[in-house]
């Protein structure tokens, strides 16, 4: 990771978003192919919790995914992802376990990182993808609490698809 990006990471405060990495200004027309970079398999371990996300690479205008996280070997939660072309914008879906479907649209895609929003939605509203390294990324998702914005980092790290 360049000292850059590192800095500009380290620098940025969690609320200030969308979040565009240095030197890069967002695209005009987003396509599936700016965010290639996501596909493969990813995992994230903290003790006994361990979370794997899973993207297939794009073909037809979308990429889909999904994620499990499994705590002393028993599912704790698992999610259904999906990011397709519209008009333009990526469309990111997302059918969590135990919560309805929803859909937030891009605000901000570079070929590096991209933002979506639903400010409908009660938590998340605003998800931000960064890219961090040839095998690293990191999601924050943020939305509204009840004291004001709360939200959370997800640091993922490549692993091999084969299990």
């Amino acid at each position: 990771m360049g000292l850059t990006r590192l800095l500009f990471l380290l620098l940025v405060p969690s609320v200030a978003m969308p979040m565009v990495a240095v030197g890069q200004s967002p695209s005009a027309s987003a396509s599936i192919h700016d965010v290639e970079w996501l596909a493969g398999c990813w995992e994230r371990r903290s003790g006994d919790r361990a979370t794997i996300e899973i993207w297939m690479a794009p073909a037809g205008g979308m990429m889909l995914g999904a994620s499990r996280t499994v705590v002393n070997e028993a599912t704790r939660e698992y999610e259904q992802v999906m990011i397709r072309e519209h008009e333009g914008r990526l469309v990111f879906t997302a059918n969590p376990s135990g919560q309805a479907e929803a859909s937030f649209t891009s605000t901000e895609v570079t070929d590096s990182s991209f933002v979506v929003e639903n400010l409908t939605h009660d938590f998340p509203q605003r998800i931000t993808y960064v890219h961090t390294g040839p095998d690293a990324w990191m999601a924050r998702v943020e939305g509204p609490g009840p004291d004001g914005m709360r939200g959370f980092e997800l640091q993922m790290t490549r692993v091999s698809c084969v299990p």
